[in-house]
């Protein structure tokens, strides 16, 4: 499951996976952003909160993963990794791999930094 919400206002995106990640979870994402795209043009930000990484269901849910990446990394400068675990240090050096966007992490008692991060 792959909660969301989308500051409309702010142009921010955020995401809390709780369990692993089915295909469906992206193709809902996929509609909200695209809508808000739509609209707007670009997003300002995302920020992935979850203090576990929940992996995904199976090798069709991380097909859906990277393809909603391909389709949308571009218009999204910045990223926040907003958790405590371990694995989330790793996800700014990574990621320059896959995505042109900034990438900073932050601990889960600070998601206001995160929020304030990508408004500035």
């Amino acid at each position: 499951m792959l909660d969301y919400k989308l500051l409309a206002d702010d142009g921010i995106l955020e995401v809390h996976p709780r369990t692993p990640l089915l295909a469906r979870d992206f193709v809902q994402l996929s509609e909200a952003v695209d809508r808000h795209l739509s609209h707007h043009g670009s997003l300002h930000g995302l920020i992935i909160s979850t203090d576990e990484i929940p992996g995904w269901e199976d090798f069709s849910e991380l097909v859906s993963h990277i393809e909603f990446t391909h389709d949308h990394h571009k218009l999204i400068p910045k990223i926040a990794a907003v958790s405590n675990a371990t694995l989330s240090n790793l996800l700014p050096p990574i990621s320059q791999h896959f995505t042109q966007a900034e990438v900073k992490q932050f601990d889960s008692q600070h998601i206001d930094d995160a929020l304030e991060w990508i408004n500035h």
